[in-house]
């Protein structure tokens, strides 16, 4: 299922789709930060509460496993965490993301390595993704969040 309507957005979430695992988290977690001022969370209560079910499992993980849960899920692993994963709502399943994302800030989840630099095959991608507008890029990361999970 994607979200992605335009044929730009579109074009980001295949571009998304060719990167390795590590960087479509590191990628994920840079777009959080260019726009997690922007963002305002208006999921369901019911997609909150089991979103932060699955938050509150990676988290009570040590770093290494918290980083593999990521990995899992990322790249449709059929683990426990990435099986659940699949279970949840689009909004639960962008509200996870975020959660992580707000953990990792918080340092209550594994950080990007503060020396980590994206790897010079996704600058085109980056620029692309920084010409789209907001609601552009919240439809891309649903996209590309809601293909995610076991399969």
């Amino acid at each position: 299922m994607t979200f992605a309507t335009d044929e730009r957005t579109k074009k980001a979430v295949e571009q998304f789709r060719k990167f390795d695992v590590d960087t479509q988290l590191a990628l994920l977690w840079f777009g959080y930060l260019d726009i997690k001022d922007q963002l305002i969370p208006a999921n369901q209560t019911s997609a909150q509460d089991t979103a932060a079910a699955l938050y509150d499992q990676i988290k009570a993980l040590p770093e290494e496993q918290q980083l593999q849960a990521q990995r899992d899920i990322a790249s449709r692993a059929n683990s426990d965490i990435s099986r659940a994963y699949t279970a949840l709502s689009s909004s639960a399943k962008i509200d996870v993301w975020l959660r992580l994302a707000q953990g990792m800030e918080e340092g209550v989840v594994i950080q990007v390595p503060s020396d980590y630099k994206l790897p010079e095959n996704t600058n085109d991608f980056v620029n692309t993704i920084k010409g789209l507008e907001f609601e552009q890029r919240v439809d891309f990361t649903r996209s590309i969040v809601m293909e995610m999970g076991a399969k």
